[in-house]
């Protein structure tokens, strides 16, 4: 963004979709449903080691109602789909990337359904988690007519805030970094 300042900052946007679909499908796994039946992951922060799945407001649709799930689990223990990296399958890698690409693109092109939110990394400006602004940082949004929005006051657990500011310090180190970069390679 800084380098293309005549780009308005919200037509920036980075890839979380692969942790949320890769998140989703896990906890679908857990449950033993299909993973088009768990809706409203979020994906809390950078697509790194401190990007924060975050379960708390999905639900999963089993007989055409959503089921909440923390009902769904029913005291399971809170397995490994929220760590990042058990997720990861070697084989179909690419796979995933490539639709969750294409969930990306399709959710700025389409839009989200009525109740549906989507992880997208954006522009922080005026958002309601105090994160600092001007991060690209990845919220829970929804589409409408091409535009994005930051889905405002979702309770946040403390633990989930904590993780959100870890993951925001590092985002504020990169952009340190690179800015620097690009001050010397202006030399």
């Amino acid at each position: 963004m800084t380098s293309a300042p005549s780009i308005p900052p919200e037509n920036f946007s980075c890839l979380t979709r692969l942790g949320q679909n890769r998140a989703q499908a896990r906890l679908a796994l857990t449950l033993g449903t299909g993973a088009g039946t768990v809706r409203n992951v979020i994906v809390w922060g950078t697509p790194s080691g401190t990007q924060l799945p975050d379960i708390e407001h999905a639900s999963v649709t089993g007989d055409s109602r959503p089921v909440g799930l923390q009902q769904a689990l029913r005291g399971a223990d809170r397995p490994a789909f929220l760590q990042r990296k058990e997720t990861v399958v070697r084989t179909g890698c690419t796979m995933s990337v490539v639709c969750a690409i294409c969930d990306h693109l399709r959710a700025l092109w389409s839009g989200t359904p009525e109740g549906e939110l989507v992880s997208m990394g954006v522009i922080s400006n005026g958002n309601s988690y105090g994160v600092p602004e001007q991060l690209i940082y990845s919220f829970p949004v929804t589409v409408k007519d091409g535009r994005w929005q930051i889905v405002a006051g979702l309770r946040v657990s403390e633990v989930c805030r904590l993780r959100m500011a870890q993951s925001a310090q590092e985002l504020l180190e990169e952009r340190k970094s690179a800015l620097r970069a690009l001050a010397w390679s202006n030399l």
